[in-house]
């Protein structure tokens, strides 16, 4: 199940690249690059970073042709895009989850500690928007307000402490998974954001 999930992920999350791109005005290499950096990019940064290599794309080329047509087919559907919002919305919320479930194992196969683990999940769930918004010269959305990366901290741990539970995995990921889209889909209908730090030097000098 979780496989399937993520190849769905990949997919969306190279759409929503697509369409930042779309933004800025950028062209088909821009797109393309951009729908990449997202769908892949958290996982590229995980591997780098734990020393897993080689990187986990390069061993999967049908991940490339799925972010690059992912991207192809938003620019196709780009007019009927505002009709799509919500399902958009599900589906980043599932590629969240995924990846950071998906970003755990791989530290934990790897014997890393359990904070590394946790860190490791969070890397892969978030980084892909990072790297997304910075391209395309934002301030990365996960850095304000929204509840999106506390959620992969969540999913993270939960995850982790019910494998220490000696939980059978596949219910240890639906239980994380489950949990995890709930939170952000909660989020999202009630607007919850975490308090905004705001640092004023006429105010504190």
């Amino acid at each position: 199940m979780l496989t399937s999930v993520y190849l769905i992920a990949i997919i969306a999350e190279a759409m929503s690249g697509a369409l930042a791109a779309g933004r800025r005005n950028m062209d088909l290499f821009g797109v393309a690059v951009i729908a990449f950096l997202t769908a892949l990019g958290g996982g590229t940064v995980r591997d780098i970073l734990l020393g897993n290599f080689p990187v986990t794309w390069t061993q999967h080329p049908s991940y490339i042709y799925m972010t690059l047509t992912g991207g192809l087919v938003t620019i196709a559907i780009a007019r009927f895009m505002r009709h799509l919002r919500q399902l958009f919305l599900v589906l980043d919320a599932i590629g969240l989850v995924a990846f950071t479930i998906i970003g755990c194992n791989v530290a934990l196969e790897l014997g890393y500690e359990p904070i590394v683990m946790v860190m490791s999940g969070i890397t892969t769930g978030i980084f892909g928007g990072i790297i997304r918004d910075i391209m395309c010269g934002r301030v990365p959305q996960v850095l304000r307000r929204e509840i999106y990366a506390c959620v992969s901290l969540v999913v993270a741990v939960l995850y982790l402490f019910l494998l220490r539970q000696g939980v059978d995995e596949g219910v240890t990921q639906l239980a994380a998974f489950s949990v995890g889209l709930l939170l952000r889909m909660v989020a999202i209908r009630w607007r919850v954001s975490l308090p905004v730090f705001r640092y004023s030097q006429a105010r504190w000098g």
